[in-house]
């Protein structure tokens, strides 16, 4: 029996971390599924505190909104290896959805014994699609780390996948990424390398023909488009903790909320649709910032290393900053590790998530955590208990929380309590994450806090669809579509 022909795919590498990969894949996921094939995203390895549940496993935030532009649910195969900070010299490693152990910072070589794995699910994912678009990690030119990589050319190369390489011309210096790039490249590697287009440019495109004839007669490459600066891009779920260092100021806002940005912070993308509520400023806080002294509600967002961001939380004085906005008669939030950070006391006495220790929280919550191994890992549909509305939320949390404040638990799955409430009902946790996103979910709470219902005319889903769309649509008036296409298909003919 003759072997299947390859499916038609394509990489998207890129100059460096935080140029646009993942949401030029994105709306060429949801281009090319609007177009009626049948496409799915791929990122081999990817490095982030922001994941995502499915129904097999947990994998990075952005590929399951790539899924999503795709018109699929997201699927652990999608991103077969997703390594978890913990600290600054090593990281949770989840293989294929599943946690599988730890990895420390100098252990690079180690990853190359998750190829077999990031080529098992390669395939199979390809094998129900008709076009897979793959997302590098980082810059394809770190060649200190060539000889084991996975994430970029080394994926690209074992696959048999051809990639097109994206420069950020807004943070400078773009000619010579993209051509530097080239001159570090091993012949076999730059080979893989079909052609390169520009993100994020401001401005009259025509001024960049002499820059775009100067990398195309240095490298050999052709030029698939010059992609102006997509403005929102901010109303889609950001990725990278890079994109956490301002606030979104709303002129007239009823609420203010503040959120301080620990080393470890996780799932982020809970915060996504206060962003785009009209009444909310949201403003988060970073180190050497005290919390605002006129925040309405502070959110104490998750966290990969619960105690290691406690501690950190206390070095910056945010523990006294918190008392004090306790004491005016402001609202506390904790979410999955913050909601942990609220109780009496926090003990990972298995080293979980760094260090083997134990440490008072901040004693918001009649409530105490022990973590345990065992990730609960899960989609599930929840109740906001006080306006009895109900949304789609999920979890990734190790341990177990329990006391006294979760007999006023804020929700409910099914017939569970979930989370915990302080008797006056300003400090409320839970292990929920998405809450926000539901809209009749997060009217409640915000009116609770305000004591009045706040006017609303966010519909979060539809205006996540909707970016996705644009998205689509300046890809297509600003890329060569049908040259990708073509390089995409080249898997097939060679194969």
């Amino acid at each position: 029996m003759a072997a299947p022909k390859p499916t038609p795919a394509l990489m998207i590498l890129g100059t460096g971390s935080n140029v646009g990969k993942s949401l030029l894949v994105a709306g060429l996921c949801r281009l090319f599924a609007d177009r009626g094939l049948r496409v799915r995203p791929f990122k081999p390895q990817n490095m982030s505190n922001n994941a995502a549940a499915t129904a097999s496993g947990e994998i990075g935030r952005a590929q399951a909104l790539q899924a999503r532009a795709a018109r699929v649910p997201p699927h652990v195969d999608m991103n077969p290896v997703l390594l978890k900070p913990e600290s600054d010299t090593g990281s949770q490693i989840v293989l294929q959805g599943r946690v599988a152990g730890h990895l420390a910072s100098g252990d690079f070589a180690r990853r190359g014994d998750f190829l077999p794995k990031v080529l098992e699910s390669f395939e199979r994912l390809s094998a129900g699609a008709d076009l897979v678009l793959v997302e590098g990690a980082g810059s394809p030119a770190e060649t200190n780390l060539r000889a084991r990589d996975i994430a970029n050319l080394g994926f690209a190369r074992a696959a048999g996948v051809p990639a097109l390489l994206i420069g950020d011309i807004d943070r400078g210096g773009v000619i010579a990424s993209l051509v530097g790039t080239h001159a570090v490249l091993d012949a076999a590697d730059r080979e893989m390398i079909r052609a390169f287009a520009i993100n994020r440019f401001r401005g009259d495109a025509a001024l960049f023909k002499d820059g775009i004839s100067t990398i195309s007669q240095a490298t050999g490459w052709p030029c698939l488009g010059i992609v102006p600066w997509f403005a929102e891009a901010s109303r889609l779920p950001a990725e990278d903790g890079l994109d956490l260092t301002s606030g979104v100021r709303t002129a007239g806002a009823v609420l203010k909320v503040a959120v301080p940005v620990l080393p470890g912070i996780a799932n982020f993308d809970d915060l996504d649709p206060l962003k785009l509520e009209a009444a909310v400023e949201l403003v988060m806080v970073t180190r050497g910032a005290p919390l605002p002294g006129d925040a309405d509600l502070v959110i104490l967002p998750g966290s990969k290393t619960t105690l290691r961001d406690l501690a950190a939380l206390r070095a910056e004085g945010w523990d006294i900053d918190l008392a004090a906005h306790r004491r005016r008669g402001g609202h506390v939030i904790g979410l999955c590790g913050g909601y942990q950070m609220l109780g009496r006391t926090v003990q990972d006495t298995h080293g979980l998530e760094g260090p083997a220790g134990e440490a008072p929280g901040l004693g918001m919550l009649e409530v105490e955590t022990v973590l345990e191994p065992g990730k609960t890992v899960r989609e599930v549909d929840f109740t906001h208990a006080p306006s009895a509305s109900s949304g789609r939320a999920y979890e990734i949390h190790l341990g177990r929380t329990e006391g006294a404040d979760t007999q006023r638990a804020p929700f409910r799955v099914g017939e569970r309590r979930e989370g915990a409430a302080s008797t006056d009902g300003r400090v409320i946790g839970t292990y929920l994450h998405g809450a926000f996103a539901s809209d009749a979910v997060r009217a409640a709470i915000l009116a609770g806090i305000a004591g009045r219902t706040l006017s609303s005319t966010l519909n979060y889903e539809d205006e996540v669809e909707l970016a996705l769309d644009r998205l689509a649509g300046h890809l297509a008036r600003h890329l060569d579509i049908d040259a990708i296409w073509t390089l995409a298909q080249e898997r097939v003919q060679s194969g």
